[in-house]
């Protein structure tokens, strides 16, 4: 995610390095090249211009501490105004309302709007604790009707029935009515999308606005068009009252001009952004860690909360435990760490929320972020007999070669197998032995540490 915008800004901020002060002649052309970044990131030009001229202000403007040499110092501002354009801080759903709240949920045919109809039915009953009933008032799109009802069903929340026959304020109305009747907390309306703006469609939305008057009303955008998601965002946002916006599709957007111009353009906030295709792939959005992200700072608050939502907490204690106490790290840990993994979903993109993301993982860990590989490398220890799980060694070539059979693969990916495994021993047996564990807390904590130092 932003990796092109992340890249090239570490590389600009790189010209400041080694000042002893700032002042405008040594900063200009680390403004130019930041700005260059921003352009290339297909940010909005009014967005760049109005970005550079705070940094510039900022920058100059500053007492450096003395904890912080002139490039950590600038590094912070720019941190800072990342953040401030991007919103400053975290923008809760607010269902503070008389049961059900009504979320409306607008967007252009195509931007992802019903599949993050189920994300959010999904993330507000499994972190907000509520109940959610989703309706669909796309009359147009059968095939959209369904698709929610597979996505309710998939998530486990209720869905109300509706068809091409039937008006979207009359779906939208019964389905509120039902909810009231049966205390249901939440109401999701998914509304018809169009491949481009058109006035009939924003006539049919504002009225259905208006009619159920709904607490959030939210625009669900790709984020991979760039600034023309900031400037359809703001089209909407002229015909209705937004309350905020989903941008989706950012785990495919290496440039990250949405993110930085949708608030600017609009006023109104990020408030989530689509990660993935998996219906877990919704996280809130938070300014601040999205920043240190580009900066190459990390996000270590966001992959801890991620790890602590996915991960079977017994599980890890049981495998802590096993490591603490001497004994051994056989193929079939490692199978079961495997499943742990393919549990947090796409591998790439949680490790590269650590600080100088997938780089800063040892190796034999980085093999591990392909989620296909690892569904092969199950496959092949479940062919395994219990003995050959815990003595590898066993398995010399007829072995192999069963293996390789009962599990649909080759020899050679048996072979590639056990080697990873033995990668995987070294680095268990480093972290069980005498203060390994601190050593890996201490480090997380520097981490930390660095993000601190910068103000995060």
């Amino acid at each position: 995610m932003f990796s092109t915008l992340s890249e090239h800004l570490q590389k600009a901020v790189k010209h400041i390095r080694g000042q002893a002060r700032i002042t405008e002649e040594n900063i200009q052309e680390t403004l130019r090249a930041i700005r260059l970044s921003l352009l290339e990131a297909d940010v909005a030009l009014p967005v760049a211009k109005a970005f550079i001229a705070q940094v510039k202000e900022k920058a100059l403007g500053i007492d450096v501490a003395k904890s912080l040499n002139p490039s950590q110092a600038f590094i912070k501002v720019v941190s800072d105004e990342l953040t401030e354009l991007m919103g400053a801080e975290n923008a809760e759903l607010n269902l503070r309302t008389q049961p059900p709240a009504i979320i409306l949920m607008a967007g252009l045919q195509g931007s992802g709007k019903t599949t993050s109809v189920g994300k959010l039915a999904k993330f507000l009953k499994e972190t907000k604790k509520k109940s959610v009933l989703v309706a669909s008032a796309d009359i147009y799109r059968p095939a959209a009707i369904q698709q929610l009802e597979t996505l309710a069903k998939t998530v486990g929340v209720e869905f109300f029935p509706s068809h091409t026959g039937e008006k979207p304020i009359d779906i939208a109305k019964n389905a509120i009515d039902l909810a009231r009747k049966t205390a249901i907390d939440v109401v999701i309306i998914d509304t018809a999308g169009r491949l481009a703006i058109d006035a009939a469609m924003m006539d049919e939305i504002k009225a259905l606005h208006a009619a159920i008057n709904p607490i959030e009303t939210l625009f669900v955008v790709d984020s991979m068009t760039g600034q023309d998601a900031a400037n359809t965002a703001k089209a909407f946002n002229d015909a209705l009252p937004l309350t905020g916006v989903i941008l989706t599709k950012t785990d495919g957007d290496a440039r990250g001009g949405a993110a930085l111009s949708v608030r600017f353009i609009t006023g109104k906030p990020i408030k989530f952004i689509g990660v993935g295709e998996k219906t877990d792939a919704l996280e809130a959005f938070y300014p601040d860690r999205i920043a240190s992200r580009i900066l190459g700072m990390g996000d270590m608050l966001s992959l801890i909360e991620e790890v602590q939502q996915k991960v079977d907490k017994a599980e890890v204690a049981k495998m802590t435990q096993k490591l603490q106490s001497g004994k051994g790290f056989t193929l079939q840990d490692f199978a079961d760490q495997l499943k742990q993994m393919d549990k947090l979903g796409d591998m790439k993109g949680i490790l590269s929320k650590l600080p100088g993301g997938m780089a800063a993982l040892p190796q034999a860990a980085q093999q591990l972020t392909n989620n296909k590989a690892n569904n092969k490398m199950i496959a092949i220890i479940s062919s395994m007999t219990k003995k050959e799980r815990r003595y590898p060694d066993l398995l010399k070539a007829s072995r192999k070669l069963r293996v390789a059979k009962g599990s649909g693969t080759q020899v050679q990916d048996v072979n590639r197998l056990l080697k990873q495994f033995e990668q995987m021993q070294k680095m268990m047996k480093k972290i069980s032995g005498k203060g390994g564990m601190q050593k890996m807390l201490r480090g997380l904590q520097n981490m930390q540490g660095l993000q601190g130092m910068l103000g995060r």
